[in-house]
């Protein structure tokens, strides 16, 4: 059985995800982690969701199993939106928390009445970003707009190799998507407020600031998804106590499916992470992979 000392799981189809690992690291520094980067089944938001659920089963099973977590981060919109309440039925007493856009945050930020939502095609067409829009109010207005490609476009960029090229790619599709939605600014029917619909654009918010101006909010949920995974610990009475043995490099284990390069190139970029907190890894695939 787990215990307060147990590793919390935080998994995502690709490096995304380390967006939401660094807002837990800095929520729970006592924690331990482990970080799956399922890259080699990427990308999730153009596959089918019965794809998503049954690789997000595969791989909660595999976190259990074989590194005995404590509780579990589903840090990636489109498995949340694909799998979570499958998976919490399937493990009622595993702590759970998923990430979706945050459309709340987004109402409450907002001033002009005028929010856009930008995340990935699987994320924006399910059932729960439907029933989620839904819950608000209808006074609000919503441009929301899939970005194809363009989460496997920031890993190409994070990966390095052709990194102008790969930065090109990035800035075209944002600029392509965004030019897409409609004015930003803070003028009447104006766009003022954008929510991140997927864990990867984060690593973006620097071009995505740049054409959008600077009167724009950008709207994220790493560090709300950090805070609710601590109330959930904290009332199943797992927190961690302080371990001063305990290293910051030594609390993580960072593993991928796929290219072991990239991920050692985002955690080093992003996180500021060595190499040895990386290594592969396998998780059965579903019969349909």
């Amino acid at each position: 059985m787990p215990s307060a000392s147990s590793p919390i799981g935080v998994f995502d189809s690709g490096v995304g995800g380390l967006s939401v690992l660094q807002a837990l690291r800095a929520e729970l520094p006592q924690e331990r982690f482990v970080y799956l980067a399922d890259n080699g089944y990427a990308p999730y938001g153009e596959r089918g969701d019965a794809f998503v659920a049954a690789r997000t089963q595969a791989i909660t099973a595999y976190l259990r199993n074989v590194h005995g977590i404590k509780a579990l981060v589903v840090a990636c919109n489109t498995a949340t939106a694909a799998a979570i309440d499958q998976v919490r039925a399937e493990h009622p007493t595993l702590p759970l928390v998923g990430v979706e856009p945050a459309l709340k945050p987004a109402v409450a930020a907002t001033r002009t009445g005028h929010i856009g939502v930008i995340g990935t095609r699987g994320t924006l067409s399910s059932a729960r970003f439907a029933r989620l829009q839904a819950s608000l109010p209808g006074s609000v207005q919503w441009v929301v707009q899939p970005c194809d490609g363009l989460a496997y476009a920031i890993e190409r960029a994070a990966l390095g190799g052709d990194a102008n090229s790969a930065s090109a790619e990035v800035q075209a599709l944002c600029a392509r998507y965004l030019q897409a939605m409609g004015p930003f600014g803070n003028a009447n029917g104006c766009i003022d407020t954008l929510v991140l619909g997927c864990t990867h654009y984060i690593f973006a918010q620097e071009v995505l600031r740049t054409l959008v101006g600077p009167g724009v909010q950008l709207i994220e949920t790493g560090q709300p998804v950090a805070r609710q995974t601590r109330r959930l610990l904290q009332g199943a009475g797992l927190l961690a106590s302080q371990d001063p043995s305990l290293t910051s490099d030594a609390a993580l284990h960072l593993l991928t499916t796929g290219d072991l390069a990239l991920l050692r190139t985002a955690a080093a970029r992003w996180l500021q992470l060595p190499a040895n907190c990386c290594s592969a890894a396998e998780v059965p695939a579903p019969a349909h992979a």
